[in-house]
């Protein structure tokens, strides 16, 4: 068996995905993408399909090699995510020519279910208590909301005791057997993240998403001992060697993204690496279906999985949701805020491929917002 063509395809909302074929008829499919730079990652992966036509698709490790080191210039997210996506894509045509689910070929599930969170937005406070209220209702155990927008560098009594006003909010629709992770979304500095994280801890967060930016990731020592918030990060890092301090910082949560770091076969690593330090997993996925099913295998098989992040109903997905590309829903549906062990092999899902390509006809631009202060200077996002 070779691999005979590679394809990608632009679609709407701000998804790329991949599209794998052996001569003998398989076909794989990988989700390899950085939101607002999709054209680019685009151009990467024809790049490093030069090394895959060929050859044979179940040689993945070997081929994650080649692709990740035998450029001479390695990492960062263009290349990483290039290889996620072709990586997810060759392992989904491994679970199809042995007959077995993606989990099942990284050692068996140890799980039955795997807890899922929905998304509520937190930017602003309009409608907050409602969308949680939606979410409870449709059966979910936990959600997940940002603190705030644009925040001052040091923040002021009004702007932490909003972002304090929201969780409690939150926890006050939720009550105490339903979890709110908080995503600081890497907007807050040191300073204003200590400040805010000892007001919300009364409040019990399931965890504190990234509180500071990751090339700051050597203050988070300090975050750490400065109380008892668990702090999750990692969907701005894409490799181990990357996971390594954090993990040495005391973080509880590792997140690294399916479609960023390196694919299953670097997620699955970093899995091993986390739960070395008694840190748990909770990968980082506010993408498209072929992503999720990618974190599935891995939360099915990962002893220390916490939770999954899922985009369906996500503020983003304005022009096409989850489910706009699979042929059966299934896989997605969730059953009292957990996804069910399913037992299709590969990825477990069947791609609309007429969907995808009449999609990719149109494609999409997405880019990201530019924020900025009052002052007119730049704001994180």
């Amino acid at each position: 068996m070779k691999i005979a063509r590679i394809e990608t395809f632009l679609v709407p909302p701000r998804w790329l995905f991949c599209r794998i074929e052996t001569d003998d008829g398989l076909v794989g499919w990988g989700e390899p993408v950085v939101e607002g730079r999709a054209e680019v990652v685009r151009s990467a992966v024809h790049v490093l399909s030069e090394h895959l036509l060929g050859q044979d698709p179940l040689r993945i490790q070997d081929h994650w090699q080649v692709l990740t080191k035998g450029g001479f210039y390695r990492g960062g997210p263009i290349l990483s995510s290039a290889v996620a996506g072709l990586d997810q894509a060759l392992w989904d045509i491994a679970g199809q020519a042995y007959g077995a689910p993606v989990y099942a070929l990284l050692g068996g599930p140890v799980r039955d279910t795997v807890r899922v969170y929905a998304w509520v937005g937190g930017d602003e406070p309009a409608g907050l208590r409602e969308q949680i209220t939606a979410q409870v209702e449709a059966g979910f155990t936990a959600v997940k909301m940002n603190a705030a927008g644009a925040t001052s560098p040091l923040s002021t009594p009004a702007e932490t005791a909003a972002v304090v006003a929201r969780v409690a909010a939150a926890r006050e629709v939720l009550g105490p057997d339903r979890d709110v992770a908080v995503d600081f979304h890497g907007r807050f500095t040191a300073a204003t993240a200590r400040r805010v994280l000892t007001e919300l801890a009364p409040l019990h967060p399931l965890f504190v998403e990234e509180p500071v930016v990751p090339e700051q990731s050597h203050l988070l020592p300090g975050l750490v001992a400065a109380g008892p918030v668990p702090l999750a990060t990692g969907e701005r890092l894409y490799s181990r060697a990357e996971f390594l301090p954090v993990l040495n910082a005391g973080v509880a949560v590792a997140q690294p993204d399916l479609s960023h770091a390196g694919g299953i076969s670097e997620v699955h690593r970093i899995a091993s690496l986390a739960e070395t330090y008694g840190a748990l997993l909770a990968p980082h996925c506010p993408l498209g279906p072929i992503a999720l099913a990618a974190s599935l295998q891995i939360a099915f098989a990962t002893p220390n999985f916490l939770i999954q992040e899922q985009s369906r109903g996500i503020h983003y997905n304005k022009d096409a949701d989850l489910l706009s590309y699979v042929v059966d829903p299934e896989p997605f549906r969730f059953v009292a805020g957990h996804a069910v062990r399913g037992d299709r092999p590969g990825l477990g899902i069947t791609v609309d491929e007429t969907a995808v390509r009449a999609a990719d006809r149109a494609g999409h631009a997405w880019r990201n917002p530019v924020w900025r202060h009052a002052d007119g200077s730049f704001a994180e996002w």
